[in-house]
């Protein structure tokens, strides 16, 4: 009869799936080479597979430990941020936030709410990150953030998506450009061959331009690209070429030279989501937070081009 998998041989075999070693996973754990063995053999008895292929220098996953990996990684880490989300409750007011966002969220709406927020509960503290878009969801999936505010990038099943604010798509360029001397919105058709200056595909921005404009000739041409809006503003700097990103994106620029004009024909809107794990409460202090940045949102003006959701 199989025995059930105790958390313990979880964490043993996740840390030899990182470290490939049996040797640096015993010394990462503080137990001995043989106990961490005999945890794996446990391990591999209870589920009646094999989950590593050891060789005489590495130690590997096999197929059916690979397809397990990420399911084993979302409930270690699930426990853990019970644990977390416990203790700050037995603390009263002390607590940790993870928070995955936008750059553009981070500085247009994270940050204002911040003050009111340590005024009310100095003793929680808060990280903020800004992966790539790709990876947001999945770090929200396995429960290594509270929760995230960006837009869908793959769009899971697994995730509530509830929508923050929205921002039209609009055109980039200098003040030198014949686009200047027009004032209103641009048309797609306006903007000039061999002139665009794009996002990767691994950006959210990027894969959604593939996505939403694939009426638009200049994406499937070359052209130049970059993963970032602090690298895009330094190259229109120089004049000359242009980019297409949503107007809150434009916010980030420091380039008073730079001017934003939404396009149409068709118009292009991103909507931008807190992004949660359904099957897991959210902590309270998660909440509160989540509760002051809408109340911020809803007592601000809201840039050219964006609007609550």
């Amino acid at each position: 009869m199989r025995h059930n998998v105790t958390l313990k041989q979880l964490r043993s075999f996740l840390t030899v799936a990182e470290t490939g070693s049996f040797t640096a996973a015993a010394l990462r754990l503080c137990v001995t080479q043989s106990a961490l063995t005999a945890t794996i053999q446990q391990f591999e008895e209870a589920v009646g597979l094999r989950m590593f292929d050891r060789t005489t220098r590495r130690v590997h996953l096999t197929g059916h430990a690979e397809q397990f990996l990420p399911g084993a990684l979302r409930v270690v880490n699930g426990f853990d941020s019970a644990i977390s989300d416990l203790q700050a409750v037995a603390q009263g007011e002390r607590g940790h936030i993870r928070i995955c966002a936008a750059s553009s969220v981070i500085g247009q709406f994270l940050v204002p709410a911040l003050p009111r927020f340590r005024d009310t509960y100095p003793d929680i503290t808060i990280s903020l990150r800004n992966p790539a878009a790709q990876q947001t969801e999945q770090l929200v999936l396995e429960g290594e953030v509270d929760f995230a505010i960006d837009s869908r990038f793959h769009g899971h099943d697994e995730l509530d998506y509830t929508p923050l604010v929205k921002d039209c798509y609009g055109v980039i360029f200098h003040r030198d450009s014949p686009l200047a001397q027009t004032e209103g919105p641009v048309t797609w058709d306006a903007l000039q061959h061999g002139k665009y200056v794009g996002f990767s595909a691994d950006t959210g921005i990027g894969r959604f331009l593939r996505s939403h404009a694939m009426h638009w000739p200049e994406l499937a041409r070359e052209h130049d690209e970059v993963e970032s809006t602090a690298y895009l503003f330094a190259m229109l700097a120089r004049g000359g070429y242009y980019s297409v990103l949503p107007a809150l994106a434009y916010q980030r620029n420091p380039n008073p030279e730079l001017l934003f004009r939404p396009l149409q024909g068709p118009a292009l809107l991103r909507e931008l989501c807190v992004m949660t794990r359904p099957l897991r409460a959210q902590s309270a202090s998660a909440q509160r937070l989540l509760g002051i940045v809408r109340e911020t949102l809803a007592g601000q003006e809201m840039p050219p081009g964006v609007s609550l959701a």
